[in-house]
């Protein structure tokens, strides 16, 4: 392999890895919004899962419950979320981002005994047989972590639910038309409810791979802000789990640059910006008039009461 496809096959590698946390908690973020609930708490949700997911993996030495367990505190804060904002209706604006600053600050605090320490045992890469081994593509694409294979299974599992099965069509629904859901049978709480608490068991796993995978340590502020690139991402997919593949690793591949551009003696500084700039620049286009027609679903951020007309 010469030495610019040695440099394009380590550059998109790179891109995955960075991309992948996004994805997961892109798909986490598109079943909660799909079900009417806005969850702005997705910082908050990858800090705890990323210091539950290492503090457990160190602790235990196994990855796959420091992953599994990071799942699970993901899964109880939406559960908490859940209460607040579908059963007690209060404003999703503000208790997701009173999520954020409770995330943050537990993840501060249990962070604290695992600071410089690094991961015994991180998550290894799998050598898919036969395809590993095709040119370029071979090591950048089958030569990766489980967890980048179980994010683009569950984009097409995602995508699959939402639009080509029944429950697709009641979780719509409740995001739709949540009153017209609720006379038809369906109980809008619940589905949100196990919408909000699957979706944040995601961005748990997202927080998780961050100190597992991406980076095998602890360092505090490791989400850096991907949590409000993971609610411009899940717009910029159009709520579609397909179109989040695409969109995660396309932003993957810009963390990766703005690195890679350093050695061209431009500010560090302002290439950090850089996937924050986009982010607005994606936010601006998508929001053009081209593009209106696929709206965001019509009762997002909007309370449901049974009983009640809204």
């Amino acid at each position: 392999m010469d030495v610019s496809a040695a440099w394009v096959t380590a550059l998109a590698g790179r891109a995955l890895v960075a991309g992948t946390p996004l994805l997961l908690g892109t798909l986490g973020e598109t079943l909660t919004e799909r079900a009417g609930i806005l969850n702005l708490g997705i910082e908050g949700l990858m800090a705890v899962g990323a210091v539950t997911g290492f503090g457990v993996a160190f602790s235990t030495g196994n990855p796959w419950l420091g992953a599994s367990a990071a799942v699970g505190i993901g899964m109880l804060l939406g559960l908490l979320h859940a209460v607040v904002t579908v059963t007690l209706r209060a404003n999703q604006v503000v208790a997701g981002l009173a999520l954020t600053m409770f995330g943050l600050g537990l993840s501060s605090l249990l962070g604290k005994p695992y600071v410089g320490k690094p991961l015994p045992q991180p998550i290894g890469e799998w050598h898919l047989p036969i395809l590993s081994d095709l040119p370029i593509l071979g090591e950048s694409l089958f030569t990766r972590d489980p967890l980048f294979y179980l994010g683009i299974g569950l984009s097409l599992l995602l995508w699959f639910v939402l639009f080509r099965t029944r429950w697709g069509v009641i979780v719509r629904a409740c995001g739709e038309s949540p009153l017209a859901a609720a006379t038809s049978g369906v109980d809008v709480q619940w589905v949100r409810y196990v919408c909000l608490m699957s979706g944040s068991g995601l961005c748990g796993l997202a927080g998780a791979y961050l100190s597992l995978v991406y980076n095998p340590s602890w360092v505090e502020g490791m989400t850096a802000g991907r949590g409000w690139i993971v609610v411009a991402l899940t717009i910029f997919a159009f709520w579609n789990p397909l179109r989040a593949i695409f969109g995660a690793y396309a932003f993957g591949g810009i963390y990766v640059v703005q690195y890679s551009l350093q050695s061209w003696n431009v500010s560090p500084n302002l290439l950090m910006t850089l996937p924050y700039v986009l982010t607005l620049v994606a936010l601006v286009l998508i929001s053009s008039k081209a593009s209106r027609h696929l709206a965001a679903p019509a009762s997002l951020s909007k309370p449901f009461f049974p009983g009640e007309k809204n």
